[in-house]
């Protein structure tokens, strides 16, 4: 394991595009795109919300989530950040991962629950927005959706469901919409002493495995459809919670992680990072 970037707030929603790690610093209000040496700049700025998911329009304009005015942003090329589209009128709580179609159709997980303020968690959904911006629910009756995988074909939509411990698929229609849902995988926690394995962040690899982020484990491990975990990674005394695979050849996982996930707590100690490691199967799909 080794470090790309350190003293960030907190990393979010990690994408390979361009020959480049893009991500959100979720509590530093921006979206940072690196390279492997850690050689990084600051590609947009979302001063008033808390960005996560990231994905793009077919013509290449960055989608940034902004979590609690439970918007879709896009960003113009001047620079400049507008509403793409608004689930204010249908989110239960606080939106967050984000997987986008090369159409431009985007998958936007509704967390149920105000992150950080606590309180009830109620069972919430996956968003579909069609490229202008138009929004219906995908996905009803989700628990907690965060991580989004799309197959490379983009038939499959895989949902890591953090407040059930499984990873959820869908099959996609030609138009966007959902159906055939059923389980991929039920997630088991690394020890008895744990009450679940929440599944964060997650991406897909070309033997159908998914790399999973669990925060409450603190690791990040690699699960076959069925539920068979091949590898796993201790990263105590850390918190991951996004993983990807990039390089040139989608052979290099990524992590985000911090030694907290608390808002209050990251935002003073900034302890937030990207990790590497090596994968022997390549990463497909999206991220």
């Amino acid at each position: 394991m080794r470090t790309i970037i350190d003293g960030l707030n907190f990393s979010e929603g990690p994408r390979w595009r361009d020959g480049a790690l893009w991500f959100s610093d979720m509590h530093a209000h921006r979206v940072v795109r690196t390279d492997l040496g850690g050689n990084s700049e600051t590609v947009a700025v979302v001063d008033w919300d808390d960005p996560s998911g990231l994905g793009w329009l077919p013509d290449g304009r960055l989608l940034v989530v902004a979590m609690t005015t439970q918007k879709l942003l896009r960003q113009e090329p001047d620079g400049s950040m507008v509403e793409h589209a608004d689930l204010s009128s249908l989110a239960i709580g606080d939106i967050n991962d984000m997987i986008v179609r090369s159409d431009g159709t985007a998958y936007i997980g509704d967390m149920g629950q105000r992150i950080h303020q606590g309180g009830e968690r109620f069972t919430a959904q996956t968003f579909r927005v069609t490229p202008d911006g138009s929004v219906s629910v995908g996905a009803p009756e989700m628990e907690a959706p965060n991580g989004h995988i799309l197959t490379p074909d983009e038939t499959t939509l895989i949902v890591a469901e953090s407040a059930a411990s499984r990873l959820t698929a869908f099959d996609v229609a030609a138009d966007g919409t959902l159906s055939n849902r059923r389980v991929y995988a039920e997630l088991v926690p690394e020890s008895d002493k744990l009450p679940a394995a929440p599944p964060d962040g997650i991406c897909l690899d070309a033997e159908g495995a998914v790399w999973v982020a669990d925060p409450l484990g603190r690791r990040v491990f690699r699960v076959l459809p069925g539920g068979e975990v091949t590898d796993s990674y201790d990263m105590a005394p850390k918190v991951p919670v996004a993983c990807v695979l990039g390089g040139d050849d989608r052979r290099t996982l990524l992590i985000c992680a911090a030694d907290d996930w608390k808002k209050e707590v990251v935002t003073a100690a900034k302890t937030g990072a990207i990790y590497a490691t090596d994968a022997e199967v390549p990463g497909v799909g999206k991220p």
